[in-house]
């Protein structure tokens, strides 16, 4: 007899809380293998194919594409054991963060009101099972949704089709909130979520519902207005538009660049610096055999041989404690314009590589921030990043510094210009090259010294010999 397991959205790590939904890769009725990806989703950080830990026929799906569903939110349902899912179901590999079959979870069973009987989904029905509940708190469960009904998914990835009769008895637990964002929202306004009725299903609290009680507490607290007798203003928001959310990619860069700016004192110098040599000794290289050695791969061991001159610079604060912390590997960030935005993907240890090693790394994480395929973990941790914009045809910049790194180095286009060479005029290969420091780790004077050795070391590449 088959046993209906439910999968939900696992941790993706990196203190991810939530995702979207961005392409269903099995549809109700199919069989799947363990560790078989399911559903292909986007979180703040990068796109990623999230597999099932169960074998067996999938039963159920839960939310539509475009979707966000917070981390613990019902995906799928799975049978398992029936005769064509190739028997009962055993440990998966635990791919992601989070969740595995190795072991059962701790479970407390809920009480399901026996007026829940079935549920469609996707215009399959299937039978309700019955409603259990991880050790990890309360929610609440549907085993299906029923689209010609009006049934939707909230912000906190609940199902709701409305509530239709008693509310479940919940034996043991506390307030029914599925969602981390629902009590986020909650305690960040000081709202008792035990004084709220839940619109969701058996009196699951919602998102709606407590935007619902913070409007209305925020009409009784606001003055009644005075008269006037001239009329009110017309409102300063303009008519028309088109609204585009800030979520996923761009939602994670808005958040970043935000704090960047509200927390780091951040100031920038720049340099004119004459990269002719740099291009020739390049091209030297490259003529010689071997793997092609990137431009990127250079700019980066030179910055790597200037952090180890001016470590205050490879540091991040902490404010908490009041400190400086100086970091000894250089996980080196470097901007990547993609489709879905601008994301920095991190070359860990990039001060134990060489150009040929940078070279290769370089390639191997811009391809993958091109077709999605990064992990969390390579687009967090890094200590510096490097910026050329240069790529965009433009010649500076300020950067914004990539919180809570301590310094960003932005390189502009190499173009022909005219440059005193050796006492005479000369058409020379040049570069703007521009600094972005947190004020607090260092002074103009250390930050001038960085910049004015990477400046060196693109005009005379011979200067790299000193520290190799």
């Amino acid at each position: 007899m088959a046993q209906v397991l439910e999968f939900r959205l696992p941790d993706l790590g990196e203190g991810l809380t939530g995702a979207e939904i961005v392409r269903w890769l099995v549809e109700v009725g199919d069989v799947v293998a363990i560790d078989q990806p399911v559903v292909e989703v986007e979180t703040a950080k990068a796109m990623v194919d999230v597999p099932c830990p169960y074998a067996g026929v999938v039963t159920a799906r839960f939310g539509e594409e475009g979707t966000e569903l917070p981390v613990g939110a019902p995906l799928i349902t799975v049978a398992v054991g029936a005769a064509d899912s190739g028997g009962p179901t055993e440990g998966s590999g635990n791919v992601l963060v989070g969740y595995g079959t190795s072991e059962a979870p701790a479970r407390r069973r809920r009480v399901r009101p026996a007026s829940a009987a079935a549920a469609a989904v996707n215009g399959r029905s299937i039978a309700a099972e019955s409603v259990e509940e991880r050790g990890d708190g309360p929610r609440a469960d549907t085993a299906g949704r029923d689209a010609s009904e009006a049934g939707r998914v909230d912000g906190s990835g609940a199902i709701a089709n409305g509530r239709a009769g008693a509310p479940e008895q919940v034996v043991d637990g506390p307030v029914a909130v599925i969602s981390p964002l629902v009590r986020r929202l909650a305690r960040e306004n000081g709202l008792d979520l035990k004084e709220l009725t839940g619109t969701g299903p058996d009196g699951l609290i919602l998102r709606a519902d407590v935007e619902y009680a913070l409007r209305a507490a925020a009409v009784q607290r606001r003055p009644a207005p005075a008269p006037s007798a001239t009329p009110a203003p017309a409102s300063a928001t303009p008519s028309g538009g088109t609204r585009i959310p800030l979520k996923g990619v761009r939602g994670a860069v808005a958040d970043k660049l935000s704090r960047s700016r509200s927390e780091i004192p951040d100031a920038t110098c720049w340099v004119d610096a004459d990269a002719t040599e740099l291009m020739r000794a390049r091209a030297a290289m490259n003529a010689a055999g071997g793997p092609k050695i990137s431009l990127l791969a250079l700019l980066a061991r030179i910055c790597t041989a200037a952090l180890a001159r001016f470590p205050e610079l490879n540091s991040t604060v902490d404010m908490a404690a009041r400190e400086i912390v100086r970091l000894d590997a250089v996980h080196l960030g470097f901007a990547a314009q993609t489709e879905r935005g601008l994301v920095v993907p991190v070359v860990k240890d990039a001060h134990a590589r060489d150009a040929e090693s940078l070279s290769t790394e370089f390639a191997r994480l811009t391809e993958a921030a091109r077709t999605g395929g990064l992990t969390p973990a390579e687009l967090t941790g890094g200590t510096f990043t490097l910026n050329n914009y240069g790529v965009f045809g433009v010649d500076g910049s300020t950067p914004i510094i990539n919180h809570p790194e301590a310094a960003m180095l932005g390189v502009g286009r190499i173009v022909p210009k005219p440059w005193v060479h050796e006492g005479e005029l000369a058409v020379r290969q040049v570069v703007q090259l521009s600094l972005a420091f947190d004020h607090r780790v260092c002074d103009g004077g250390t930050a001038g010294g960085f910049l004015r050795y990477v400046a060196d070391c693109v005009e005379q590449p011979t200067v790299l010999l000193r520290t190799l």
